[in-house]
């Protein structure tokens, strides 16, 4: 079996940090439990790296794996791991660098040295969408993922791709920069099993969730406006809003609106950081989830809906066909008043019912599924 060494730099470093894993980070969290028994551990150190020996790797892949990383006590156990890493000398010939997030590849010297060390690259790629939608990303995160894609296409032996619309991006990438894309495949995410939900509700009124981090790219302030619409025409009798994540970046109108809009108040719900556990229980007692995203390259909160058996209304997207078929309910993520109408509908019993009936016969991709692809593709290479 082929050797691997993981690049856990960004897991190690927002673990550290206290944050909520990302989807991003669910992937890289995916990679550490299917790799453990056959990988060492990355960490990158400016554009060095440190190949870790494998007792150590061990070590930092079982903190990682073991849910501690919401308390204190647990980050003091992963950073008492890695400051007990010992450097392994040299590169095994042939050894897999796998890199399953984005950050670092724009320092391309570090994919550089490894692969003239006789190692061989392989990166994931998530989306593009810091290039095809830079008013969405932070500022100066266009030309850093620029210099990542170049850096990826360059040095990897092959690609990893979430879905077939990314692969496109980074296609049509390629062909504006004139260079290659190496041998790529692609592998849908897997919808991870939540814990089984509670049956009591999470509150005894209708509800609707919207999972992920508040960022302009998501479009939350639209379902601010229609929730805002909502009070106005039904008062106390309109639904809820939960939003189950975290408070991303250069959203202050979205903040001002859940922070000063006083029709708003105790009708929008802030949930960041819920557990597992708590995600199913607020899914499966939803009218629905909310997905009304401008642009994805995946999109893992329309796979944990679906796969929880709850109604999604999506943005209509070619990757969230791609990935979901009919299931889902399509609006387009600018059509306020479509929102507000499929809003209204779903908050009663009945059609909630008939949305559900929708879900039948949809399988959501597995990490199986995911990783049968990835390993195959692993021993291929030369």
């Amino acid at each position: 079996m082929r050797e691997v060494a993981l690049d856990i730099t960004r897991l190690v470093g927002r673990t550290l940090q206290g944050r909520v894993p990302t989807g991003i980070d669910r992937v890289g969290l995916a990679y550490v439990e299917h790799m453990r028994s056959r990988a060492q551990a990355v960490l990158r150190v400016r554009s060095r790296r440190v190949l870790v020996t494998p007792t150590a790797s061990q070590r930092i892949f079982e903190r990682l794996l073991d849910g501690s990383f919401a308390t204190p006590r647990g980050r003091v156990r992963l950073l008492e791991a890695t400051s007990r890493i010992v450097p392994e000398l040299g590169v095994p010939e042939g050894a897999v660098l796998l890199h399953t997030g984005h950050g670092g590849l724009e320092k391309h010297k570090y994919l550089q040295r490894w692969r003239r060390s006789g190692g061989v690259v392989v990166a994931f790629v998530h989306d593009l969408i810091p290039l095809t939608h830079p008013e969405y990303a932070r500022a100066g995160e266009a030309t850093k993922h620029e210099a990542r894609m170049r850096a990826l296409l360059g040095e990897s032996a092959a690609v990893i791709a979430n879905s077939a619309v990314t692969v496109g991006e980074l296609r049509r990438f390629a062909d504006r920069a004139g260079l290659v894309v190496p041998r790529t495949v692609v592998a849908h995410l897997g919808a991870a099993p939540l814990p089984a939900p509670s049956s009591a509700r999470p509150m005894p009124e209708p509800y609707f969730v919207v999972v992920g981090t508040i960022e302009a790219r998501k479009n939350h302030l639209m379902l601010l406006k229609v929730w805002r619409r909502l009070v106005e025409t039904q008062g106390i009798a309109a639904p809820k809003l939960v939003i189950l994540g975290q408070r991303g970046w250069e959203c202050e109108n979205v903040f001002d609106m859940l922070e000063r809009c006083e029709s708003l108040r105790g009708v929008v719900i802030e949930k960041p950081g819920v557990s597992d556990a708590e995600l199913a229980t607020y899914l499966h007692h939803a009218q629905a989830s909310l997905f009304p995203s401008f642009v994805e390259g995946y999109g893992l909160p329309l796979m944990e809906g679906l796969a929880a058996g709850v109604p999604v209304v999506a943005s209509d997207l070619p990757v969230f066909r791609e990935l979901a078929g009919e299931a889902p309910i399509y609006v387009d993520p600018l059509d306020g008043p479509g929102w507000l109408a499929r809003v209204t509908e779903l908050a009663g019993a009945e059609a909630r019912m008939r949305a559900a009936e929708r879900i039948q016969g949809f399988h959501a991709p597995s990490w199986k599924d995911h990783f049968e692809k990835v390993d195959a593709l692993l021993e291929s290479l030369p």
